[in-house]
């Protein structure tokens, strides 16, 4: 008798996590396939052509005959979306550290970053292809340039936004200000910075992609590049499904990441 509650309590538990794991995995990709389901019966009723809207099927078929060549292509593009989005947050997080302990220096970046970040990419990328070369080292350049921004912002709110309260407290107790970044500020502002991580992440797939469209003879941005050069549409709509899969990936990465790293901001039911 004194087992049944506590047996109780498991099986509720274990039935909170089944309605949990329908709600969040489930239901969204049962509305996925019924999508599919429906993008395909639209083709085939109304006899779309493949060159301006392929079905499901036909993006798989003609995908798979390219099976060869994908992983190649979509290494490539992978290697040059980490690479690039690694180098955007050494940057990014220096460039806050900087923003956030100097007036004068804010002052002067961040126009200077308002700059870089209203400027189009792809009008930047073929001066990168000038000075650089039409190696990945210029990809990667233009990866970091498209995700660094978010990285710089939300590091300097997060630095930013501790509460006066705490920083008194330390001021009190005479921390020095390695002290104050390294067990108050940096910790504080981790889940901003994790915010702005899984914002530049998906960034640098774009603008690794936009570095490949400029020049290139490798990736998936080449790819669809020469695809839409034979009006092989099935093609591009397969690869940017595998865009698409690594955007994912490398995002959901970076969440599991934040709720190793931040298990105190996970469970305290911020997010």
């Amino acid at each position: 008798m004194h087992l049944l509650p506590s047996v109780i309590q498991a099986m509720n538990l274990k039935m909170k996590r089944v309605r949990t794991a329908i709600y969040h995995y489930l239901i969204p990709v049962l509305l996925i396939i019924g999508l599919l389901i429906l993008w395909e019966i639209f083709c085939r009723v109304f006899k779309i052509p493949i060159w301006l809207l392929p079905s499901p099927s036909r993006i798989y078929l003609n995908t798979i005959k390219w099976a060869r060549f994908l992983p190649m292509h979509a290494w490539v593009t992978l290697y040059e979306t980490i690479a690039g989005f690694l180098l955007a947050l050494i940057i990014g997080l220096s460039l806050a550290i900087v923003v956030v302990y100097s007036s004068i220096l804010r002052n002067t970046i961040y126009p200077i970053l308002l700059v870089f970040q209203s400027v189009p990419k792809v009008a930047i990328a073929p001066l990168f292809l000038i000075w650089i070369g039409y190696g990945e080292m210029s990809k990667i350049l233009i990866a970091a340039i498209v995700a660094f921004f978010p990285i710089v912002v939300n590091t300097a709110t997060g630095l930013e936004s501790v509460e006066n309260e705490i920083l008194e407290l330390t001021y009190s107790l005479h921390a020095t200000k390695a002290q104050i970044f390294f067990k108050v500020r940096f910790p504080w502002a981790l889940p901003y910075i994790f915010s702005g991580m899984k914002v530049a992440i998906t960034l640098a797939v774009i603008g690794a992609v936009i570095g490949e469209f400029v020049g290139s003879d490798r990736g998936l941005g080449y790819l669809i590049l020469a695809a839409s050069g034979e009006m092989n549409t099935a093609l591009i709509f397969g690869v940017m499904a595998i865009l698409s899969f690594i955007g994912i990936a490398t995002f959901t990465a970076i969440d599991r990441l934040e709720k190793w790293l931040c298990p105190w901001y996970i469970q305290t039911g911020v997010k």
